[in-house]
């Protein structure tokens, strides 16, 4: 079977996609956008992102689903039938990358776990990605990211202080579990060029969300710091949250003594940054209740858009608290080019362009998202010339 053709790095390399929702997928489309062919797997029914719907799309399709599954060919197989198990296991024989996130042990039954895939295709790269890793106590754990966010202590970091504790606006784990594996399948394969050994990888979501909060979890493992909720604040800086202008609240971030200064220069109160209570970082963050609205006061003399391009001019972090129309436009503005369209002819979808600019080998989008099983006819008939 032809690849896509689109050229990038990870040309040539054949990913047999057995993933559905959303980390799955996200990693195999990362790959798919770097010149990797996916072959996306699904049941008769399909991804579950189908039909998570609304928003939707002018023609009805779900643009989840749209978000994480550009470049990719969709055969559906039924794992119930064996004529369709060997199909899989063809595809399986003939990849360079194979990721999934069945239950754990799920694929076992069908030949298609690492074990029985390995012993057919010795350099295989092998990625399962699961809620909570593949062990006996965590084996039964579905995978879900608002579990993860519950489980792993981040929502008690998110909200109010006095408030409930809220999940983030997106499956942030979901997205850190495929950005992981992403990672993980180029170092297998850096590993396979050097020795031909191929690999199991096992990504879980909690591991990536104990990972992904970073300074909050060093907090607790370094530190015997339990952190807590505090609103917009942060435990470690100060002003780094949103502060009241004129006509709405703008984000402040002065990250060091340095910008601290530039702030206090261009809202007119250039002594407070050399005030011993706020001077340097620890003593902000230590009085940053005092502080707060001494900043405040200067910075209601004038609208946000208007300290933005002051504050930004002098050197000094900040920014609007955009809707995401106005995050996509601003994205636009500074050149970034934000969407990109992805398919060729008639079947075009407008998508976000793939987040790293390369400079020899750069992200292409020749495939729009497919339909079920849309490629379905041409890729059993190349599996079944396998057999």
């Amino acid at each position: 079977m032809s690849d896509t053709g689109q050229p990038g790095p990870l040309s040539g390399l054949l990913v047999a996609d057995f993933s559905r929702v959303l980390a799955g997928p996200y990693c195999t489309m990362l790959l798919a956008d770097l010149g990797a062919e996916v072959i996306k797997v699904e049941s008769p029914g399909g991804d579950d992102t189908r039909s998570w719907m609304p928003p939707v799309t002018d023609d009805g399709v779900s643009t989840y689903f749209l978000a994480i599954n550009r470049n990719k060919k969709s055969v559906a197989l039924d794992l119930k039938k064996e004529r369709d198990v060997a199909l899989a296991k063809a595809l399986a024989a003939r990849a360079d990358i194979f990721v999934q996130n069945f239950k754990p042990g799920g694929l076992r039954r069908y030949g298609l776990d690492y074990a029985s895939v390995s012993a057919a295709n010795p350099g295989i790269i092998y990625a399962s990605i699961s809620g909570f890793g593949e062990s006996e106590g965590a084996s039964n754990l579905p995978g879900y990211d608002l579990m993860v966010q519950a489980i792993s202590g981040m929502m008690s970091l998110t909200g109010d202080t006095d408030g409930p504790p809220y999940r983030a606006g997106i499956s942030v784990f979901d997205v850190i579990a495929g950005l992981h594996s992403a990672i993980a399948i180029l170092a297998a394969l850096n590993h396979r060029t050097a020795t031909g050994e191929g690999q199991h990888l096992e990504a879980s979501l909690l591991a990536s969300a104990l990972s992904g909060m970073v300074n909050q979890t060093s907090a607790y493992v370094a530190g015997g710091t339990v952190p807590f909720r505090m609103g917009n604040s942060h435990p470690s800086l100060f002003p780094y949250e949103p502060l009241p202008t004129k006509d709405r609240d703008m984000i402040i971030t002065a990250g060091n003594d340095a910008q601290f200064r530039k702030l206090c220069e261009v809202i007119g109160v250039p002594e407070l940054s050399e005030d011993p209570l706020y001077a340097t970082n620890p003593a902000r963050t230590a009085n940053r209740d005092k502080l707060r609205p001494l900043l405040a006061a200067r910075l209601a003399a004038k609208p946000a858009a208007e300290w933005f391009r002051e504050l930004i001019a002098a050197g000094v972090p900040c920014g609007p608290i955009n809707t995401v129309d106005a995050g996509i436009a601003f994205a636009e503005e500074i050149g970034l080019g934000p969407v990109v369209t992805v398919g060729s002819g008639e079947a075009t979808r407008p998508a976000v362009r793939h987040p790293v600019n390369f400079s020899k080998t750069p992200a292409s989008y020749p495939l729009a998202p497919p339909g079920l099983d849309e490629h379905g006819e041409e890729i059993r008939a190349w599996l079944e010339g396998l057999l």
